[in-house]
């Protein structure tokens, strides 16, 4: 339930329109004297009557969300989705998919880890469990049984960022789980009786996810390094000894807090378009009333990074050393246009697959690695990383893979990349995005990452057109920037027996 998806994009909707219209009568000479001078006729009273409901017609039609008509993606040709924004300042988009009668319901909320009070790690996600716990009208256990029983699927998921719930139905019974999932947003019923063991379940998940696996508890270790003040640094199921100590309070304060419609987004993906969409929305969304909460993140920003780290994982469960470097880097939030783009494009070229420079130069050239590859996160609300790793062969020592990474990135800072590298990975990048909208729930997903992360529908959507746009300027000026020793934390995992 915490794994954050690694998609590229995010959304800001648009805001109502405001619609005046003045109504007035008109009359010419002695009709318009006497007109005004009998004010007790039977017709004077119906005239007013009429006038009022010209006015409410008016006022009502300056309240229905307007649809947004963004256009199309100049590199796929497809759309962009379509979204409007309800009375309550709720966020809606429609990714509309008609190859078969299916939709993906999903709620998005702009809160996750990150948000979480200090001291109260993990609650963002021990409250995703408890959103299953029942309502005033919907029993503990029956929203995922009455979702079975229509033939659906759902799920829900905990990021730094966000926490998102996900129904995937037939057509007809969207309506089913919009009800369900509005249900839910406000009316949810805790009780200490079912927060309390609900504890221990997230607690059994951080030792099966967490504990028991040593590349877990070293990325979990390089990311509270990487971040020196930043909650990034926290892990999204929490510290052990924080979650022990989460109670129903907690988790009722941070639900009443944040779960809010007008700090949620709603997007709907599959077999319905805007339209069809737009009254059901208000039918169950629309009539949530909103706390008038001004939602913000103020969240403590990192101090500038001085020092290469080092964290050394030494555990007797390990069965594949390895060794793995990562850097912080700007997010797609960022305010310099173009860098997330260029390392988009660096990540692909130094470790994007079997023809990257790192996997070709340590796997295929020089033998001395049996993998090797890169990342690039910076579907993030806040600074987030790009870096690389490499499993070292049978004989090689995890120094001698290190170094062979080091050389890798100091010859790229040297020489720089060329333009048939960046056009290789920005045709990789872009196919990737194309072959994405095959599925369904990939696609809401990412718009639901975006839209959560400080983007817009329309930037979500033409990520493909700027990443075409990244020249080997760009590229090579944002990994002179960003690839910095002292911006670094580099780790290793390795068994205790390797030391002799």
């Amino acid at each position: 339930m915490i794994r954050p998806p690694r998609a590229r994009t995010h959304l800001s909707l648009k805001a109502f329109a405001a619609l005046a219209l003045v109504a007035g009568l008109t009359a010419c000479g002695d009709e318009r004297d006497e007109a005004f001078q009998d004010v007790e006729t039977p017709e004077a009273p119906q005239a007013t009557a009429a006038v009022e409901a010209a006015e409410d017609a008016e006022a009502a039609k300056a309240r229905t969300p307007i649809i947004s008509d963004p256009g199309t993606v100049e590199a796929t040709g497809q759309p962009i989705p379509r979204s409007f924004t309800l009375a309550n300042g709720m966020q809606v988009v429609v990714i509309e998919d008609r190859r078969a009668p299916v939709v993906t319901h999903m709620v998005w909320y702009k809160v996750g880890s990150a948000d979480e009070p200090r001291g109260k790690s993990g609650i963002a996600h021990y409250l995703e469990h408890l959103m299953f716990k029942g309502t005033g009208k919907v029993p503990n256990g029956e929203f995922s049984a009455t979702v079975a029983r229509n033939g659906g699927q759902e799920n829900a998921f905990t990021s730094y960022d966000y926490t998102g719930y996900f129904q995937r139905v037939a057509r007809d019974r969207l309506p089913l789980v919009m009800e369900l999932e509005a249900d839910r947003m406000t009316g949810l019923a805790l009780t200490e009786e079912i927060t309390l063991p609900e504890r221990d379940v997230i607690l059994e998940e951080r030792s099966a996810r967490i504990d028991n696996d040593p590349g877990s508890l070293l990325a979990e270790q390089m990311n509270a390094v990487l971040y020196l003040a930043h909650p990034y640094g926290t892990p999204i199921i929490g510290w052990e000894h924080e979650m022990r100590g989460l109670t129903h309070e907690d988790a009722t304060a941070f639900y009443k807090a944040h779960y809010d419609p007008a700090n949620a987004i709603l997007i709907v993906a599959g077999d319905v378009d805007a339209e069809e969409l737009l009254p059901l929305a208000e039918k169950f969304y629309g009539v949530i009333p909103t706390n008038g909460e001004t939602y913000t993140r103020d969240r403590p920003m990192d101090p500038p990074q001085r020092a290469a780290r080092r964290v050394v994982l030494e555990d007797a469960r390990v069965e594949q050393p390895y060794v793995r470097r990562a850097y912080l880097a700007p997010s797609y939030t960022n305010d310099a246009p173009g860098e997330a783009e260029a390392l988009d494009v660096l990540s692909e070229i130094i470790g994007g697959g079997a023809t990257a420079r790192i996997y070709k130069s340590l796997v295929v050239e020089q033998k001395i690695a049996l993998g090797a590859s890169g990342w690039y996160y910076g579907s993030s609300l806040d600074d987030g990383s790009i870096g690389f790793y490499a499993i070292p062969a049978d004989g090689v020592s995890l120094a001698e893979a290190e170094a062979a990474i080091d050389a890798e990135i100091d010859k790229l800072l040297a020489e720089g990349v060329t333009e048939e590298e960046v056009a290789r990975a920005q045709k990789t990048l872009v196919a990737n995005a194309i072959f994405a909208q095959d599925s369904q729930q990939a696609l809401a997903r990412a718009y639901g990452v975006a839209l959560s992360t400080g983007l817009t529908v329309e930037e979500a959507a033409t990520w493909p057109d700027r990443v075409l746009a990244v020249t080997p300027e760009q590229v090579n000026a944002a990994a002179r920037k960003y690839l910095k020793k002292e911006r670094s934390v580099t780790g290793v995992l390795k068994r205790p027996e390797e030391d002799a």
